[in-house]
């Protein structure tokens, strides 16, 4: 009886698309530092070549032009967030806890990553320029919107939440509470005499949102 051999791989395939993979990687984690320093107009492809290792028409090979390659970077870092976002389980959890997680993750995500702040003020002077070009966005947020009308649902549903609440407003106002407070933290720290990047300051700040949003949502 014989067999059939398989087909084998050509020698060094896999070890140039690991390689490919590695370099894009690179690229893009080079690109986030240098944009979210620089913003879009300040970035330079050569800086971003230094910080990656990698020769700057490699970088163009991949990404072709500074605005593809700063697209690049914006969509991962919006499927960054949106990843981590999964790992709540929000679906599993009762209705105002799984509000309260998810408050609590926008507030932590945005001070762990400012650079993710620094990126969406950048693309809004852009007037999300890019992000209209992109073929992913809206996918990759959708789940998330999805989600969230679940839950507003299940509370509502179990007499908890009230009704008619829009889950896109909703989160644009947990984000917005969190974004408002970071994006401006040095003045308003300046206008009030307060140091309100100070732990405890950080505390009552999640708290406060926290009471903010449930008091709207819920039901007296």
């Amino acid at each position: 009886m014989t067999t059939k051999n398989k087909p084998q791989a050509k020698a060094g395939t896999e070890p140039r698309a690991r390689d490919a993979d590695r370099s894009q990687k690179d690229i893009l984690d080079a690109a986030l530092s240098e944009f979210a320093a620089h913003g879009l107009g300040g970035a330079r492809m050569d800086r971003i070549a230094e910080r990656a290792g990698l020769n700057k028409r490699l970088i163009y090979y991949y990404f072709e032009s500074k605005e593809s390659l700063f697209l690049a970077v914006l969509e991962r870092a919006y499927e960054n967030i949106r990843s981590e976002e999964r790992q709540l389980n929000l679906t599993r959890e009762e209705p105002t806890e799984a509000i309260r997680r998810l408050i609590a993750f926008t507030w932590n995500y945005y001070l762990a990553h400012p650079e993710f702040l620094t990126l969406l003020n950048s693309e809004n002077l852009h007037r999300a320029r890019h992000l209209k070009q992109s073929k992913q966005i809206l996918t990759m947020h959708s789940p998330l919107i999805q989600t969230l009308a679940g839950v507003l649902e299940r509370g509502h549903q179990a007499g908890v939440f009230r009704a008619g609440v829009d889950p896109v407003q909703l989160y644009i106002s947990i984000a917005g509470l969190s974004y408002f407070y970071l994006g401006n933290c040095h003045t308003l720290s300046t206008i009030f005499d307060r140091d309100l990047l100070g732990t405890r300051a950080l505390v009552e700040r999640l708290s406060h949102m926290t009471d903010l949003v449930l008091g709207y949502l819920v039901r007296d």
